[in-house]
């Protein structure tokens, strides 16, 4: 099955159209509808917590709310409570955020877990949600074993496998250099069959992304930022994933 059409028409906007500046945080119903209002694709990621999954980007707490600890620290209604600094909103889970878009706009759902460390009732809570909701979606993750457990469970849904070069990625993630080079050159694409890639556009041009391109996956370019990252992206990319401008400007 080939990618859907939608996943390259318009710019994608990484985790909503979110501006800290003017109180419009990532992930939140606001920065949501103003992607929608904008026309564009809006993108979020998701975490596991005690009982069920939530719209929010980090495995903590600390770096956008004024709580602590990990997000799968606590529930659902627990969450629900926690307003992100500097913003009324408040954290979603993952129905909430797909009620608030409601196919009002195309919708990239990132699985958000360690790429060694697939978690089996996350992708069966984000399955049970996304194959019941009546709008475009796709999911992606880092994991290949995410991506592998989409294929099995909902086969239909389109899936993308996310990868770069992990040159940025911390000491501390654990990821040895065998493993990177697994994940940099799309090894494990033959058996996750995803129906689009999403490379870091810092990365590109890459080997594996150019030839799987050549074969017709679609290749996203994440997250574009500049005026290089876009002028890379219209090169070598059939989408961005952009942050911090408007496409159009």
């Amino acid at each position: 099955m080939p990618a859907p059409p939608w996943l390259t028409t318009r710019p994608i906007a990484h985790r909503g159209l979110h501006d800290s500046a003017a109180g419009v945080i990532e992930n939140t119903a606001t920065a949501a509808e103003a992607a929608i209002a904008g026309g564009y694709t809006v993108e979020c990621d998701v975490h596991l917590a005690a009982d069920g999954v939530v719209v929010f980007h980090d495995a903590t707490l600390d770096r956008l709310t004024r709580s602590t600890g990990p997000v799968a620290g606590y529930s659902v209604a627990e969450l629900g409570k926690v307003k992100l600094r500097g913003t009324g909103d408040r954290i979603l889970t993952l129905d909430e955020f797909l009620a608030i878009v409601d196919g009002r706009a195309d919708l990239l759902v990132e699985i958000k877990t360690g790429p060694d460390t697939p978690d089996r009732a996350l992708e069966t809570h984000v399955v049970k949600s996304l194959l019941s909701y009546d709008g475009p979606v796709a999911a992606m993750s880092f994991s290949p074993h995410i991506v592998g457990r989409l294929k099995d469970l909902a086969p239909a849904l389109p899936r993308g496998l996310v990868s770069g070069h992990f040159k940025h990625v911390p000491a501390n993630y654990g990821l040895t250099a065998a493993r990177k080079f697994r994940l940099r050159h799309l090894l494990d694409a033959p058996w996750v069959l995803p129906h689009f890639i999403a490379y870091d556009v810092r990365d590109l041009p890459s080997l594996a992304p150019s030839l799987l391109r050549r074969f017709g996956l679609p290749i996203l370019a994440w997250t574009v930022k500049t005026q290089e990252h876009r002028e890379t992206a219209k090169a070598h990319a059939d989408q961005i994933i952009f942050e911090g401008f408007r496409p159009e400007d």
